[in-house]
């Protein structure tokens, strides 16, 4: 009986195409997921067929050109672009005589490599053993298997009853440890909303230069690199926006094609963040030909969990390698939806802070504010703000303050202090009458 290999780096990759399914771009991103697991790709074979066999996903004739293959170039692995079944990729084992992985397996193995967090790697480990249950078979072909009748029962069946309560087990306890981080997260949100610091998040095809704009933005040191699934953690930094204040930025997992329905249940945690947010700036690759394809398939998942009504700005990115000049669109009634800019050599990045700015100063509001004199804390905190136009004194000590500033930052600064002032369009009044008028 075949024994499986631990691991191998000589891998042969195998693509099928199926009526009205086909996407050319679909081969060239295989290949880099192979080779960001750390693969050695040496052949690619393609097949066409109308539908999947039931027994080797391939015909009999493709599967037998791909053992010649795996003999031929000495190969320990092959990678299937698509999801095989456990049977389909047990057969193939004993056909092949090389481990068989499918694409699921393959975007977990990378998941793997890339979690650094300990809720990153709990996440990865819940979706390797609920992708693992339902193949538990293969590794313990070389035990004896149940022949029928009493007393012929061997030690393979007592075994795989073992395993699969163990993992069953463990499956249970990865569960308690997540919902206890959920209610971390949970606890990190409403501490938030509390002191209504809006939460931006980095959302978009995996590659597309997320890390890069994030690190770029808030001075951070998250790994960026040329490879899918770089940045494989959530991480939130402040951000300072000019006029507006302090805001969250939340870098998240980069999505890719046919995203495993494994994933999207395990990093369910982690995608809150972006179901959660108050704005998505969904980072675009300008310099990628199928950038519009990109953006249907990032909105396809965003929909899946729930974040489709989430506001958000396209930011078309690396436009230093597409050529393309830095500017910012908005629509007919003046929001911020399009920009280009480069995250690698900042270009643009001021028009993507100018497009938060308006984004959260929409409801702007400019006026005279009273204070009196008792209010010198809460009149240094506007001054902190940077949004004191000028200030007037009168008689009694008091000042008056020509703001332009959020109604959302007001209100937190004043229920911050206990104050309940309002702005007033002008100052019609004399300053020390007015000022009692609106001394609280």
């Amino acid at each position: 009986m075949f024994e499986r290999p631990q691991s191998s780096e000589r891998a042969i990759l195998v693509h099928v195409d199926f009526p009205g399914q086909s996407v050319p771009e679909d081969l060239l991103e295989f290949a880099d997921l192979a080779r960001s697991a750390g693969a050695r790709v040496v052949a690619t074979l393609t097949a066409s067929r109308a539908a999947p066999d039931p027994r080797y996903y391939v015909g009999g004739g493709k599967a037998e050109e791909i053992r010649c293959e795996v003999e031929a170039r000495g190969a320990g692995l092959v990678i299937f672009n698509h999801e095989l079944s456990p049977s389909q990729e047990r057969n193939l084992e004993r056909l092949l005589q090389a481990r068989v992985l499918d694409r699921t397996g393959l975007i977990l193995d990378i998941f793997a490599q890339r979690a650094r967090s300990f809720e990153g790697k709990l996440q990865v480990e819940l979706a390797q053993l609920q992708h693992l249950s339902t193949r538990l078979v293969r590794g313990w072909t070389h035990l004896e298997r149940q022949k029928g009748g009493i007393g012929l029962r061997g030690p393979g069946e007592t075994q795989l009853e073992t395993d699969r309560r163990l993992l069953a087990q463990r499956i249970k306890q990865i569960h308690k440890r997540l919902d206890k981080v959920r209610g971390q997260r949970e606890q990190g949100r409403r501490a938030r909303q509390r002191a209504e610091v809006p939460t931006v998040a980095l959302v978009g095809y995996t590659n597309a230069g997320k890390s890069t704009l994030f690190n770029r933005l808030c001075h951070a040191r998250v790994y960026a690199a040329d490879q899918l699934f770089a940045t494989l953690d959530p991480t939130l930094r402040r951000l300072d926006v000019p006029g507006f204040g302090p805001l969250v930025l939340a870098d998240t997992v980069g999505f890719v094609r046919k995203l495993p329905h494994q994933l999207v249940a395990a990093f369910r945690a982690t995608l809150e963040e972006t179901l959660r947010a108050d704005l998505l700036l969904h980072v675009v690759d300008a310099h990628d030909p199928e950038r519009h394809t990109r953006i249907e398939q990032v909105d396809e998942v965003l929909a899946a969990i729930g974040a489709a009504d989430v506001p958000q700005i396209l930011v078309y990115n690396k436009i230093d390698l597409s050529g393309e000049p830095a500017q910012l669109l908005r629509d007919v009634d003046g929001r911020a939806t399009r920009l280009w800019c480069s995250a690698a050599s900042g270009v643009g990045l001021e028009l993507l802070e100018q497009a938060l700015g308006e984004t959260f100063l929409a409801d702007l509001v400019t006026g005279w504010l009273y204070l009196p004199a008792a209010d010198g804390r809460l009149r240094a905190r506007l001054y902190q703000t940077g949004q004191v136009v000028q200030e007037q004194t009168d008689e009694a000590g008091g000042w008056w303050l020509e703001m332009r500033i959020s109604e959302h930052e007001l209100a937190t600064l004043l229920r911050h202090e206990g104050r309940q002032y309002r702005l007033l369009a002008e100052r019609e009044l004399p300053l020390r009458v007015a000022g009692e008028a609106q001394a609280p």
